[in-house]
């Protein structure tokens, strides 16, 4: 009985070790996801994972907010808002040029 006690425990502690350890990294993608994206950056999704109702590649949003485990939450331009999954969702900011002709047709409304 004291091995098998023994046993559970050490496999308890990979466990706990190992949960900390996804943790840990989570944390720290979360945080570097933080930093490239921070709240308004302008961002374009080039194409989704696998997902019921994708949202059409090229699709341009807004960076609203990364959660603790790295998610990108975006407000898209044609009213969605979806959570981008690094690795699974790709997409990314758009270029200066970009951000320059965007900001050319909010001037030309006005």
């Amino acid at each position: 009985i004291e091995d098998v006690e023994a046993t559970f425990t050490k496999n308890d502690m990979k466990w706990r070790l190992n949960k900390m350890n996804t943790y840990e990294h989570l944390r720290s993608l979360a945080e570097i996801n933080r930093e490239n994206y921070p709240p308004g950056t302008r961002i374009m999704l080039v194409s989704m994972g696998n997902d019921p109702r994708p949202i059409e590649n090229n699709t341009r949003g807004t960076v609203r907010v990364v959660d603790d485990i790295g998610t990108i939450h975006c407000d898209f331009d044609n009213g969605r808002k979806l959570g981008m999954i690094p690795g699974e969702d790709s997409f990314r900011k758009l270029t200066a040029e970009e951000l320059s002709e965007e900001q050319e047709l909010i001037t030309l409304k006005m």
